[in-house]
């Protein structure tokens, strides 16, 4: 039962006692598994381009670019870098001095490799009165941590990963985000704008705001381009209620109840209020040094010349299917375009011409998007999966392991020997064939949500998370998948990653 002071709590936060009573429920009741038909494959699902189509992709975006088309880059940004620097903080803690772990010597091994070394050797000047040579000829190796991770620093173990030094360059390191400002100019500026949108944590937000104001200028005059940048928080009403292993409401030690960000998924939200013809979106820490983006911004640009032409064939089917139920044999046309553009497979009762004509145009008629995927490595990260709908039709969906039924070995199979994921590369076309904007919440698959076991002071909870963002949220829109080289996803999950050779 909900007291006052609940209700209050809920009015603050744009929350309904109906979505409540929604969540708890669902802490109950779990959420079913997907039911899959195969990992999607170079023969099934995912389309393999030739040198010859690929330029043929890039001169359709390169053109569509001439058009007028809003085009923005979505970047979530609101991750703290704290999960990067775990070992670090773990070190700090042990009860030895000297690095003893592999991951502590390879930090140390290389410590003069990181875009960040020039910048933490000055605050340890600062504070220590020694460089960072210094303190390790000494043995001080701890203090050089310090100076990293806490707020006398450098303070990288609070700050979101955007703000971080990533790559050296002879005129100083960049962050991400900056990288992030650089690949808008090189593949998502139209007209001369470049629109990039940075989804960060209230707790950021004037960090990032000030630091985008202080670099933004200095990259618009190198490329060329007038940057309109824009930024967002996860909202108070996407925030998911916890719960007791019994289902009832988690309550803090004042009484109130407690809330957790409802992770990425929650992101729908911030996307849906973007003004744009076509969204690209890729992850903060997936950015690479200028010597290597070339595969980068060709790829980009496939993917979103794949977009705009099957957008375009869309729109034109949609058209026809406005003006009155079209002849059989167009009927069958737009057909063989949906099962093979969308994998979109009736997989239901055969339909007369009024039927057929009303199921297309629903199909069509719902956001795009194309998603680069990678061949599988062991990375982590979502894999792409042909399933079944609710309707018994066929699609494609990017799953996370968490949808999957663990104790079906046929689906457990094709999961661990799936030939791709996907590294959330993704662009997204978000207007309909009237130029109106779709509303995104509305093709989200609320069945497909995630309940995690948590704690909080000792005592256990349950957290729930909403359908994420680039799998349930996005489940009823058109996917395509297009094979895209590894040489595209460079994450930084550890700081150590960054002293792989494409961060260097």
């Amino acid at each position: 039962m909900l007291s006052e002071k609940d209700l209050k709590q809920l009015a603050q936060k744009g929350i309904s006692e109906e979505q409540i009573q929604t969540q708890l429920d669902e802490f109950k009741t779990g959420f079913p598994f997907l039911k899959l038909k195969a990992a999607a494959s170079i023969e099934d699902g995912i389309v393999a381009t030739s040198e010859a189509d690929k330029k043929a992709y890039e001169e359709a975006w390169n053109k569509y670019k001439k058009e007028g088309h809003k085009i923005v880059k979505f970047v979530p940004a609101s991750g703290a870098a704290s999960r990067m620097f775990k070992d670090m903080f773990a070190f700090l803690d042990a009860d030895y001095q000297v690095p003893s772990t592999p991951f502590e010597k390879q930090y140390f091994d290389n410590i003069e490799k990181f875009a960040f070394y020039d910048a933490l050797d000055a605050v340890c000047r600062k504070n220590e009165g020694k460089s960072i040579k210094y303190l390790i000829d000494e043995g001080n190796y701890k203090a050089v941590v310090a100076n990293m991770l806490f707020e006398k620093g450098l303070n990288y173990g609070q700050l979101p990963k955007g703000m971080l030094l990533f790559h050296k360059y002879a005129d100083g390191a960049r962050t991400p985000m900056e990288e992030h400002l650089v690949e808008g100019a090189l593949y998502a500026a139209s007209n001369g704008e470049a629109n990039v949108h940075f989804t960060v944590s209230h707790e950021h937000m004037v960090l990032f705001k000030k630091k985008v104001e202080a670099k933004a200028d200095g990259y618009a005059k190198k490329y060329g381009v007038k940057y309109d940048i824009s930024f967002s928080e996860q909202k108070p009403s996407t925030d998911t209620i916890a719960a007791n292993p019994d289902n009832t409401p988690f309550r803090n030690e004042d009484g109130s109840l407690l809330f957790r960000p409802g992770g990425h998924g929650a992101l729908i939200e911030n996307l849906n209020e973007i003004d744009a013809d076509i969204i690209f979106i890729k992850n903060i820490d997936n950015v690479v040094p200028d010597r290597i983006k070339q595969d980068t911004v060709e790829y980009k640009q496939v993917i979103a010349g794949v977009l705009v032409n099957l957008q375009k064939l869309t729109f034109k089917y949609l058209k026809v299917l406005d003006n009155g139920i079209p002849d059989h044999d167009k009927l069958r046309e737009i057909e063989h375009f949906v099962e093979h553009a969308f994998c979109r497979r009736p997989g239901i009762k055969t339909l007369n011409d009024e039927e057929l004509a009303a199921y297309l145009k629903k199909k069509l008629n719902r956001p795009m998007r194309v998603c680069g995927v990678v061949q599988n490595v062991g990375e982590p990260g979502g894999g792409p999966f042909l399933t079944y709908n609710q309707d018994g039709t066929i699609s494609l969906q990017i799953l996370e392991s968490s949808q999957i039924d663990k104790n079906n070995k046929e689906y457990m199979q094709m999961f661990t020997h799936g030939t791709h994921f996907n590294p959330v590369d993704l662009v997204c076309a978000v207007k309909d064939y009237q130029g109106k904007p779709f509303n995104l919440p509305d093709f989200v698959d609320r069945t497909t949500g995630f309940i995690s076991s948590k704690s909080k002071n000792g005592k256990e909870l349950k957290a729930l998370e909403l359908p994420g963002l680039w799998n349930g949220a996005m489940s009823d829109w058109n996917t395509v998948f297009v094979e895209v080289p590894l040489s595209t996803f460079n994450p930084v999950k550890t700081v150590n990653d960054l002293l792989r050779d494409q961060h260097q």
